[in-house]
């Protein structure tokens, strides 16, 4: 917790986010500088290497943002111009502009209030409606994974879009390392799109990852990266026989990652699942201390807590608050307090609602959530008397 001078007294500041990079960062970024050799190469294929076989899928494909591995993947499942594509309202504009990139048009669904995710009965609702759908984007909502897998409750994400003819794409942007039953996030549908965005739960500074068991995915996705070139400059410099020869096989994009980036990465991705289980200390702390504030809903979890990511800790600020959302955010940040509002749903969205025409009555979940939710801090260097001052500080001003 950082002090600040204000006024002529000490003030507390905690920032919303904060990266967290005490490992071996600086020592893989000086081996790449020191290599002469900066951009995709030897890193990056470890990177992927190593990615893949911690979310236990065969492939992963490194890009330099999730935003580029959403785009790249639903492109390799072969979503075209006038496609339909469902994706949830609670999310954040990249999981429904790549879908614009592509000439295809996103059907949004809505979310359960409480997880923020969407069920496999929204899903079955919306299939009614959509039979035509092409591709499903699922958003794991705060490192919890919507229910993929089918249980005694009833068939899951997974099961439904396969008997429906859907391909599947998991926006994992908050869901690393996070579970589904006994698979990784990673390793269930037919690809999934990693953030390791700066305030992510690991982070390459920007960046993305793409991961799939299916060859012929990764293979388009890897070619797509760059330019639509068959063969890269590293592998151009490395063969047995160095040839400036390639191939444009397709009208690509600059989406690769560059060796500094994935060097930060490797660190991150050593300390993965100790900063994991930091982030759900704190996120049992919240509970333990603001279950008793009626002016507050907590998140629902319904899996382990062991299995969630944890990237985010959303509570909602009920209508009989004694303040609003809004006024909280202003009154905590007087008291040094960052927080943030995740998300305004994409249903809201100028852009979006018009030309769509959405009505904020078709998502009651969302629109339940989006009015008092507020995500507060909640990562690894957030100090235990920070936090019991986050929780002191709620309870003083909605007590």
């Amino acid at each position: 917790m950082i002090k600040l001078q204000a006024a002529g007294r000490l003030r507390r500041r905690i920032p919303y986010a904060r990266v967290s990079c005490d490992g071996n960062e600086l020592a893989y970024m000086r081996e790449v500088l020191e290599s002469g050799w900066l951009t995709t190469a030897s890193k990056t294929l470890a990177f992927e290497r190593e990615f893949a076989e911690a979310v236990g899928a065969r492939f992963a494909c490194a890009v330099n943002s999730c935003t580029a591995a959403l785009h790249l993947g639903l492109e390799a499942l072969g979503v075209q111009a006038g496609d339909r594509v469902l994706v949830p309202t609670m999310t954040f504009t990249a999981s429904a502009e790549v879908v614009r990139y592509l000439g295809a048009d996103p059907v949004f669904l809505d979310v359960e209030y409480g997880t923020s995710l969407i069920t496999p009965e929204i899903l079955l609702a919306a299939l009614e409606r959509y039979p035509d759908v092409k591709a499903l984007v699922v958003v794991h909502f705060a490192g919890q994974p919507a229910r993929m897998l089918s249980s005694g409750s009833g068939p899951g994400v997974l099961e439904i879009c396969h008997r429906h003819g859907i391909r599947v794409l998991e926006d994992a942007a908050h869901a690393f390392p996070a579970r589904s039953g006994d698979r990784m996030v990673g390793g269930l549908g037919d690809a999934t799109c990693f953030s390791f965005y700066a305030n992510k739960t690991i982070t390459t500074g920007e960046g993305g990852m793409l991961t799939t068991d299916d060859e012929a995915i990764v293979a388009r996705v890897r070619i797509m990266r760059l330019h639509g070139i068959d063969r890269d400059a590293w592998d151009r410099h490395t063969s047995e026989r160095p040839s400036w020869e390639y191939d444009v096989v397709a009208p690509g994009y600059k989406y690769n990652m560059p060796d500094v980036n994935a060097a930060i990465g490797l660190a991150q991705l050593e300390r993965a699942e100790a900063m994991r289980g930091r982030r759900q200390r704190i996120a049992t702390r919240y509970f333990e201390r603001l279950a008793g504030l009626e002016a507050l809903d907590l998140p629902v979890v319904r899996i382990p807590p062991e299995d969630h990511a944890w990237y985010l800790f959303v509570v909602v600020v009920r209508p009989t608050a004694r303040v609003d959302r809004d006024r909280l955010i202003e009154l905590l940040a007087e008291r040094g307090i960052g927080t943030s509002v995740t998300y305004k749903p994409l249903h809201r969205m100028s852009y979006y609602r018009d030309r769509y025409g959405l009505k904020a009555s078709d998502f009651p979940g969302a629109e339940r959530l989006w009015r008092g939710c507020l995500a507060l801090p909640i990562y690894p260097s957030l100090a235990d008397d920070g936090l019991e001052y986050i929780c002191d500080t709620l309870h003083k001003l909605l007590g």
